[in-house]
């Protein structure tokens, strides 16, 4: 006996199928049917059911049926990819919730079914080929084989299902109240975001920074600045080509465009009738291009622009740089006109006869001293304001200022009228250190030398703003003066001091500096902040390494240090005779080929492996140059410094930094007022 059976699926819980038997001898025409049976649970799932039980233990009702416990069927299946199979398996082979049904037991089933299931149609137990559920003929021999329905699964499998349900609910409202959460969250980061926008910015006025700009903004700026070029290009073909027409309405489209364009930064800053302009631009141009339109010439005409515009860049680089050093270098009208008004008061109001009091504490070395070198009378004061202001005890902090003889009068009068709360101030005069002379010191020597005058005065010559532009910040005027070079010599200055404090003029204190002199500096001489980071600022960046004399003797990636804030230990300084090493080091370097011009490069040299490394929060540098420094660090230091060409006091200073030293200036001071110095 054969039987064939055709499977479909009519919905995902719902699995029917239809089997037509042929009664003939049974033979063995598949071997491996336990591995087809596994195939065919795993498509079609079989339970075991009370009902079908009941239905195999009432038997066939005739004789004739053939014998159910060796039928082969062949089923015709659509498997998971779509392809239509084909598989045989012999009934006794089948689990016992797979049930036989003849046609002669319709009426009797039906009448069972009609007592164990209410409201189930008769139609609803016969098997079903679609969706709409009609009716198959049969022959004589037709099966319909039943799938369980999901209400007749086992207690524990409907427990399972509805604890899976139970989980995915929970996991469900788990997702949807995070989403709330991490909405929550971006509103209120766009709230605080919007709150902190700076809707000064001209052009600027939606929630976007800087820095999430779109690419294409300020379209219509970049398209005329690019006709521009366009049209001067085409305008010299065209000249060169005799097409006078068109090389004067390139020439006068091109002015109108940079009219229109003007000082515009911006589409927000530009006219409205820009666009206007850059249209009619474009007509030219078109015009331009179908005329002379030259690939290698146009490429041509535009390499030799860009070689032009980048020689002109340079120049201006060049005199940029000099300029820079130039206004850094100048001393401004109102600083110009603050120690000529104290000298003459000076005079004036007879302060001759006058003298600083507390001269006894000038060599106590149980107090705080200061050593200042400076001419600028106005920076000064406020390195003397800032101190004594954060000092603890003031009346124990010494401050001793030398000038030069130009500004000496002036420092002195200034500090008569304006004498620091408490502590003790001595003001000098450098040209009065009779000691200080050429033949002991070198570098004096060296300056007076009529090679090293030219070198500084040769700045003043017409090529001066084309060449030598990286040696311009080494042409300082500074460093032909010696208040720049006496800071080497500190124990000849002040012999009966024991420890120092070095400050340069364009610091601001911010906190109490006594705890340096409590540092221990373990057998050093120069107490410094460190300046190197990573491979910025080490001694190759300051030495000449391809002289062997440096080479020899230092190591290219040993850290740097700063001066302007500088604890020294006078005695080891003398038992070590650093002085001495300074002069050697100074005369070694009289062609200027072991290090530039400078205080620093020497100073390398001088406390090589004599530094002691202080915290770098006793120091904070580069606000003389550098608008990017992190504000807590600045606010966090003990000393600012104004290291570079913007200095506090200048119209170039960083404006952003200027409050940190305007903070300490007397601007109320009538001196101030007179020569016109105020925020």
């Amino acid at each position: 006996m054969r039987a064939r059976f055709r499977g479909s699926f009519l919905s995902p819980t719902l699995l029917i199928f239809f089997l037509v038997i042929h009664v003939e001898p049974a033979r063995e025409e598949f071997s491996n049917v336990s591995s087809f049976q596994g195939e065919l649970k795993g498509l079609f799932p079989s339970y075991d059911c009370p009902q079908c039980i009941n239905r195999k233990e009432q038997g066939l009702m005739t004789a004739a049926r053939p014998d159910e416990k060796n039928i082969d069927i062949i089923v015709t299946y659509t498997d998971a990819n779509g392809a239509i199979r084909t598989r045989s398996i012999n009934s006794k082979d089948l689990s016992t919730s797979w049930v036989w049904r003849y046609p002669s037991d319709e009426d009797s089933d039906q009448k069972k079914s009609s007592k164990e299931v209410e409201g189930k149609s008769q139609t609803a137990d016969k098997f079903e080929v679609n969706i709409e559920h009609s009716n198959v003929n049969e022959n004589q021999y037709g099966v319909v084989m039943e799938h369980k329905k999901a209400s007749e699964l086992h207690p524990i499998k409907l427990k399972r299902q509805r604890l899976r349900n139970e989980r995915r609910d929970r996991r469900t409202a788990e997702l949807i109240q995070q989403d709330k959460e991490i909405e929550n969250q971006i509103q209120d980061a766009a709230i605080q975001r919007a709150k902190e926008l700076d809707t000064t910015s001209k052009g600027k006025y939606n929630i976007w920074r800087k820095e999430y700009e779109n690419p294409n903004s300020d379209s219509t700026l970049k398209l005329m600045r690019d006709q521009i070029i366009m049209a001067r290009a085409y305008a010299t073909i065209a000249k060169a080509k005799n097409e006078d027409a068109l090389y004067d309405s390139l020439i006068q489209h091109s002015r109108v465009n940079q009219l229109a364009i003007g000082e515009a930064t911006s589409d927000a800053e530009l006219l409205p009738s820009a666009l206007d302009r850059a249209k009619d631009m474009g007509h030219v141009l078109a015009a331009a291009k179908d005329q002379l339109y030259d690939c290698i010439t146009l490429a041509r005409k535009l390499r030799v622009m860009l070689q032009s515009a980048e020689t002109g860049l340079s120049l201006l680089k060049k005199r940029s740089a000099f300029l820079i050093q130039l206004a850094a270098k100048t001393v401004p009208r109102p600083l110009h006109c603050l120690p000529l008004l104290l000298t003459t008061d000076y005079f004036l109001r007879g302060y001759e006869e006058r003298g600083f009091p507390n001269k006894e504490k000038l060599e106590d070395p149980s107090l705080y001293h200061y050593a200042i070198f400076s001419d600028n009378v106005l920076a000064t004061s406020v390195v003397v304001n800032s101190t004594t202001l954060h000092a603890k005890e003031p009346e124990k902090h010494v401050f001793h200022i030398v000038t030069d003889k130009l500004n000496f009068l002036a420092m002195k009068m200034w500090f008569l009228v304006n004498p620091p709360a408490g502590a003790t101030i001595h003001v000098e005069n450098v040209d009065d250190f009779t000691w200080l002379n050429s033949s002991y010191c070198p570098v004096l020597r060296q300056l007076e030398s009529a090679r090293m005058i030219e070198y500084y005065f040769k700045a003043h010559q017409s090529n001066s703003l084309t060449t030598g532009t990286d040696n311009l910040k080494y042409r300082n005027p500074k460093y032909l003066s010696m208040l720049n070079h006496l800071r080497f010599y500190l124990p000849e200055v002040y012999p009966k001091l024991e420890k120092i404090l070095f400050l340069d003029d364009d610091i601001v204190v911010q906190k109490d500096l006594t705890p340096l002199w409590s540092v221990d500096l373990q057998g050093m001489v120069n107490g410094a902040v460190e300046t190197c980071k990573e491979s910025f600022h080490r001694f190759d960046k300051y030495l000449n390494f391809s002289n062997p004399k440096i080479s020899e003797n230092f190591d290219p990636n040993a850290c740097g240090w700063a001066f302007g804030m500088n604890i020294f230990d006078l005695k080891e300084w003398r038992r070590r005779n650093i002085t001495g090493i300074y002069h050697h080091w100074q005369e070694m370097n009289e062609d200027r080929t072991l290090w530039k011009l400078g205080t620093l490069p020497p100073g390398l040299i001088t406390f090589y492996n004599l530094t002691y490394p202080l915290d770098r929060s006793w120091h904070v540098l580069g606000l003389g140059y550098d608008p990017a420094l992190n504000k807590t660090a600045i606010e966090n230091g003990a000393v600012v410094h104004y290291n570079g060409n913007y200095k506090p006091w200048l119209d170039l200073a960083i404006a952003k930094y200027k409050s940190y030293w305007s903070r300490y200036v007397m601007f109320n001071n009538s001196y101030l007022q007179l020569c016109n110095i105020s925020e």
